[in-house]
């Protein structure tokens, strides 16, 4: 099981995967702190003023990592959720990400 940060709902699947299931739910920052403080886990957050908003928000290092995951069975990912659309090509500093309504999900994958 692996377990990730990410700062997008995108999900991509291993390919050698002919069908995976996804739960979706929507967690507590306490939820999510519990987490990361139990578990090691990979950041795939590939936005610097973002992986600094988690780092804070969660009180644990979520590194800048502009990496690409493909998800498998028992793998998990802590997702932030911006909750309006941001402007296109537009990349946000950690002020405004703080500006930006938002919620965290817990996606895991069967």
């Amino acid at each position: 099981m692996g377990l990730y940060v990410v700062n997008t709902p995108i999900i991509s699947v291993d390919e050698k995967i002919e069908e995976i299931y996804v739960k979706v739910r929507k967690i507590s920052i306490e939820e999510a702190k519990e987490l990361l403080r139990k578990s090691e886990f990979i950041s795939a957050v590939g936005h610097e003023a973002t992986a600094s908003f988690l780092s804070k928000l969660f009180q644990v290092n979520i590194p800048y990592n502009r990496i690409y995951i493909k998800y498998r069975p028992s793998d998990k990912a802590i997702c932030l959720k911006v909750l309006q659309r941001l402007p296109e090509g537009k990349v946000l500093s950690e002020e405004e990400i703080k500006q930006i309504p938002f919620e965290i999900y817990l996606l895991e994958f069967y």
